[in-house]
């Protein structure tokens, strides 16, 4: 069983300091000294059913935490438990004899990772085993299971969502204990029964579950897919950029783009980050990561060298909040100086493996950041109307640029087969809320279809939810019920924001 710890009262502020609540009791869930892996992940289910069940019977609201990482307020409850789940950190290595018999995943690929397990620490664990993670976000922080929650992830323009590593969930519920699987089975039957599971082999609740923001249940474990170890190259330069550049983007010329302001190849990340006031005049700053073949003996170089920090823009929050004049003035000055060192095509190779690319940042209490994901072939068109609308309504964000595949997950933003995400960060102040809400209104009024960052801000109701994933958010209410077929067992998921969004 989970040691289970409760502090009593309480008001707490999410990670950023973005978010806050008064909450009946902080709880903390704790690792046991149980050393068998199976019957560990059992017991720590059933200390979590048990919990569940307590809530049910008492009408509190619970909500399952890990690092408390998103900056919107879909990780807060009122009156409720607010469960941590930090300290349920351990991740396993499988067998071949784990292995369902219909799985085409090699056993060493395979990683059983616990609910509270950061990004940081995942990585680890992967590289341990001479494995790699394919993708990831900006930061490493976050709880794993959080930022599969919430579809977290990064710039590789042939990678989904982190959300795309996971096989398999543990999920539990006021009334059962779940394993829930693809319809091709990945861990065999028996390996599933020890974790004291029943099994769901459903291609369509897997999908709902891999994206759950939440709502689906308190997940206490996952299984993960990883790759073989490898490394990258890291590219980082402040430069102009060009008109037609935008275009080369929206077409996926990504090699040529690279050619331009970085290294003759294909890159596996690229981004960029805009001054929207002046996109063309003031300098961008750019980052390039190109795959490399893993050699044990290259040491890794300070984070900054790799771009570790590289969205660290927390000098805009001070910066802008103190004028509104000379905008573009002001933000293009935050933006370098909050930028890590310059490493371009002709410095020393900066190489690492991909958990060296990123660290923690400090909390953003101050900023604020909302995103668009679209399909990449709208970005010329949506580009130039953004800066319209920052130049005719103002705002006080920067604007990024990533890309990313279609990810997985019925909720993931990233739809579309090719995507690019656009972020928006600066202070939090009314002119980046309004700027933002300016920019949204203007991609409605041209017809351009987009999504928005569950953890983020995003201003969503359920009402465009339903329109933004259509047949997709019918698919995981479906899956949902099948889960929690009874209304009040996902009452004791619910928050004000989820039942804003519809997805309680």
């Amino acid at each position: 069983m989970a040691r289970v710890l409760h502090f009593g009262h309480q008001v707490w502020a999410n990670y950023h300091q973005t978010a806050a609540c008064n909450l009946k009791s902080r709880v903390e869930l704790a690792n046991s000294e149980q050393m068998n892996g199976r019957a560990h992940l059992k017991g720590v289910a059933e200390s979590v059913l048990a919990l569940l069940q307590e809530a049910r019977q008492y009408q509190i609201p619970v909500r399952p935490i890990g690092a408390g990482w998103s900056p919107s307020p879909i990780n807060v409850v009122e009156d409720g438990w607010l469960v941590e789940t930090l300290r349920l950190n351990r991740t396993f290595k499988l067998s071949a004899l784990n292995v369902h018999q219909d799985c085409d995943i090699a056993a060493e690929a395979l990683l059983l990772v616990q609910a509270g397990a950061t990004v940081d620490e995942v990585y680890e664990s992967a590289e341990e085993m001479g494995r790699s993670l394919r993708t990831g976000g900006a930061s490493n922080g976050q709880s794993f299971a959080g930022a599969c929650a919430t579809g977290t992830h990064g710039s590789v323009w042939q990678a989904g969502g982190i959300q795309d590593h996971v096989r398999a969930v543990q999920l539990v519920t006021p009334g059962r204990i779940l394993w829930i699987e693809p319809k091709q089975g990945v861990l065999s039957d028996d390996f599933i029964a020890q974790t004291g599971s029943e099994i769901i082999r459903s291609d369509r609740i897997f999908a709902a579950a891999q994206l759950h923001v939440g709502a689906m249940g308190f997940v206490t474990a996952m299984l993960i897919e990883t790759d073989p170890i490898f490394m990258v190259q890291n590219i980082q330069k402040a430069a102009k950029i060009k008109r037609e550049h935008i275009d080369w983007l929206c077409r996926g010329e990504f090699r040529k783009f690279s050619c331009a302001f970085g290294l003759d190849e294909e890159p596996y990340f690229q981004q960029l980050i805009l001054n929207p006031f002046d996109p063309f005049d003031k300098r961008a700053l750019l980052r390039f990561l190109y795959k490399r073949p893993f050699d044990a003996s290259i040491p890794p170089p300070p984070p900054g060298d790799m771009g570790a920090g590289y969205d660290a823009l927390t000098l805009l929050g001070k910066a802008m909040a103190e004028s509104d004049f000379f905008k573009a003035e002001i933000l293009q000055l935050a933006m370098e100086q909050a930028y890590p060192q310059n490493r371009d095509v002709d410095d020393p190779p900066a190489i690492a493996t991909w958990g060296h690319t990123t660290e923690e940042h400090m909390p953003i209490a101050s900023l604020f950041n909302g995103s668009v994901t679209m399909d990449r072939s709208k970005l010329s068109e949506a580009f130039d109307l953004i800066i319209d609308s920052f130049r005719r309504g103002g705002g006080g964000t920067v604007v990024t640029l990533r890309f990313v595949s279609k990810a997985k997950g019925l909720l993931a933003p990233a739809h579309w087969p090719d995507n690019v995400v656009i972020d928006f960060d600066g202070p939090n102040v009314e002119s980046s809320h309004q700027g933002y809400k300016k920019v949204v209104e203007a991609l409605d009024n041209a017809g351009i279809a987009f999504t928005r960052h569950w953890g983020k801000t995003n201003n969503l109701d359920e009402r465009r939810v339903k329109r933004d994933y259509e047949q997709n958010f019918a698919n995981w209410k479906w899956a949902q019920a099948q889960v929690m077929p009874d209304a009040a067992d996902r009452r004791v998921f619910a928050n004000e924001e989820l039942v804003k969004l519809g997805l309680i």
